[in-house]
């Protein structure tokens, strides 16, 4: 024992000084809400892009203060909004009881903030050539012989090099709901049959397999010693949103953009994801799209 305080005190480790100029010590990562995860699965399988603040409090106005009114009462945007709301309830356990239980607006908007935080996975591209780094995107595009070839709108003539040349430049835009070659089977257009392959091209499934199974699954069976995705969330069936949202990940892929952003003129994503969601979701298109489900879930 120390017989004095000058003792202590000098038996206590020195303090050292540290580096701010060197990275620190790895800490561990903190655990993440489960609603992350779940949001993450909504976007990819229900709704991509919707506003999940607006969604869950039309949501609740309509099971609170709206609940006895009649169906004929909402608009037809009101109802869809309605039945993506429901959906996102049964696909996020617990998050019912956890809006009803908030005691606050803010802990319901903060509940949203983690639904929305959807991560925009890119799926690997194939061998091409020239090669392109994987990392850097501006040989892609309309840049490329290959993906340009690939994003070139269905019906235009991608051989023609007047019209090559005025994609690459920006000379001709693309709208979103102008839909490229490579979302359809072979990367062919039936002018007379614009259902004919209509995203069930390769590039669309393996975009799909890469993040809804694993990575490994895309040119053979999964290998991965992690659930996937669709394990992960017990998803036994695609769905529409899903299938739209392979698509987009595939173009954005292809696209000579660095950054997916939702308001891009360049790639019109949002635009591009909502035209083939609003077609698959169309009435008189019943036949076809069960037809697509079928042989998807094939």
């Amino acid at each position: 024992m120390p017989n004095n305080e000058n003792e202590r005190v000098q038996e206590q480790p020195e303090k050292r000084r540290q580096d701010a100029l060197q990275l620190g010590p790895r800490k561990k990562p903190r655990s993440t809400d489960p609603l992350v995860h779940h949001g993450r699965h909504f976007g990819r399988t229900i709704h991509a892009l919707c506003n999940i603040h607006a969604l869950i409090n039309n949501g609740i106005i309509r099971m609170g203060e709206r609940s006895e009114e009649p169906e004929d009462a909402f608009t037809a945007q009101e109802i869809k909004e309605h039945s993506i709301f429901l959906a996102l309830l049964k696909s996020v356990p617990g998050l019912e009881e956890r809006l009803m239980s908030a005691e606050s607006e803010d802990e319901i908007h903060a509940f949203a903030a983690l639904l929305q935080k959807v991560d925009w996975l890119t799926p690997p591209g194939e061998p091409l050539i020239p090669p392109i780094p994987r990392n850097v995107k501006t040989g892609r595009g309309f840049h490329h012989e290959i993906t340009g070839g690939l994003l070139c709108p269905a019906g235009v003539d991608w051989s023609n090099q007047e019209i090559k040349e005025k994609l690459a430049t920006g000379e001709l835009t693309v709208a979103g709901d102008q839909w490229p070659v490579f979302l359809y089977a072979s990367y062919k257009y039936d002018e007379s049959d614009p259902w004919k392959g209509l995203l069930r091209s390769v590039l669309v499934v393996k975009a799909f397999k890469h993040i809804f199974t694993s990575p490994s699954s895309v040119d053979k069976e999964a290998t991965a010693t992690r659930s996937g995705n669709a394990r992960i969330h017990g998803m036994t069936r695609v769905t529409t949103a899903s299938i739209a949202y392979a698509a987009t990940q595939a173009r954005f892929a292809l696209s000579s953009s660095s950054v997916f952003n939702r308001s891009d003129t360049v790639t019109d994503s949002e635009r591009f994801y909502t035209s083939i969601l609003e077609l698959l979701d169309e009435p008189d298109e019943a036949d076809e799209v069960d037809s697509l489900l079928s042989w998807w879930n094939r």
